[in-house]
């Protein structure tokens, strides 16, 4: 993996494939309070396809990452209200030379997600 940035993989573990379509929202947390930093949606692949994963716009502070599971299980067709909406990962940065892989593993009722290699 490149040094710098930020990445997720996502996989909808219950299906046994990638989250195809999950939004995924990243935060700024300074002192001005929570400020967008990149937003998208999980591709084919599993992946979130944006600059932020290459380092653009990654500085030392903190983060957080909001995984929009509620709104992912409504376009999937599965009937709701969910036990599970969105989802908020906070972490910390110290070193915006390395990269932060996030690895999100989920079902309608948990998840899972940590830093990876």
């Amino acid at each position: 993996m490149s040094a710098g940035g930020i990445s997720v993989h996502a996989v909808d573990v219950a299906e046994g494939c990638p989250a195809v379509g999950l939004r995924v929202t990243i935060l700024v947390l300074d002192g001005t309070g929570p400020r967008p930093l990149a937003e998208g949606t999980i591709g084919p692949d599993g992946t979130f396809d944006h600059p932020v994963v290459r380092g653009v716009g990654v500085a030392a502070g903190t983060y957080e990452v909001v995984f929009h599971l509620g709104a992912y299980f409504t376009a999937a067709g599965r009937a709701g209200p969910h036990f599970l909406d969105a989802v908020p990962f906070r972490f910390t940065i110290v070193d915006a030379a390395e990269h932060h892989h996030l690895p999100l593993k989920f079902t309608r009722f948990g998840y899972a997600v940590f830093r990876g290699v």
